[in-house]
């Protein structure tokens, strides 16, 4: 019973440090942050982060690879539903639309540190993010077969089009350079969706 409260405590800790850590990324950039900022906005010992990750590296890719297999897995539950290409895109794209309306420090952390991050964090992680234009692909590829879709425009170059489409967007919520209402993210993600889709139409 004491080791189950000491993991539970332990487990608490560690995401109250990685919250902290989403703020202070978010706020001050990840490469200008320290991790004595970290501990101070999670109200911790500087030493206790290092307790539970090596470094401020760590740190943003533990945040980077939960978020992104959350994910990868909702693109995988999408892809087995049988339904029409077009919905399964619209599932995925409300996905990521509403995972930035729910946490916008941490999907603004996600783009702007890891997969915008060419020559650092996304291309370490590069083998992930194309995992996930790898699993749209699939959505296209049997749509054409099917034919739903046209078949030529390549499943590859539609998936990184579809899949940039929302990260510019999001980026454009992240800069402020276009509005975020409530209505406005219902008709980002049919926007998208019209957009791509009206291309690959047959």
């Amino acid at each position: 019973m004491a080791t189950a409260r000491s993991s539970a405590a332990a487990a608490e800790k560690r995401r109250l440090i990685l919250d902290a850590a989403v703020r202070v990324f978010a706020r001050q950039g990840f490469h200008t942050c320290r991790v004595s900022d970290i501990a101070d906005e999670a109200g911790v010992a500087y030493g206790l982060v290092y307790h539970y990750f090596r470094s401020k590296d760590e740190v943003l890719d533990t945040l980077f690879l939960e978020r992104w297999n959350v994910m990868l897995e909702a693109i995988r539950q999408v892809d087995s539903q049988d339904i029409l290409a077009r919905k399964k895109l619209e599932a995925i794209a409300g996905f990521i639309i509403d995972s930035y309306r729910h946490d916008p420090d941490l999907m603004k952390v996600i783009i702007v540190e890891v997969t915008r991050a060419a020559n650092s964090f996304g291309q370490t992680h590069l083998a992930k993010i194309t995992e996930a234009y790898n699993l749209i692909a699939q959505v296209v590829e049997r749509a054409q077969e099917a034919g739903e879709f046209r078949t030529d425009i390549s499943p590859q170059f539609a998936a990184m089009a579809f899949y940039g489409a929302i990260e510019q967007v999001l980026t454009g919520w992240i800069f402020d350079s276009l509005p975020k209402a409530g209505q406005d993210f219902d008709d980002a993600k049919r926007l998208i969706v019209e957009t791509i889709c009206g291309g690959l139409d047959q």
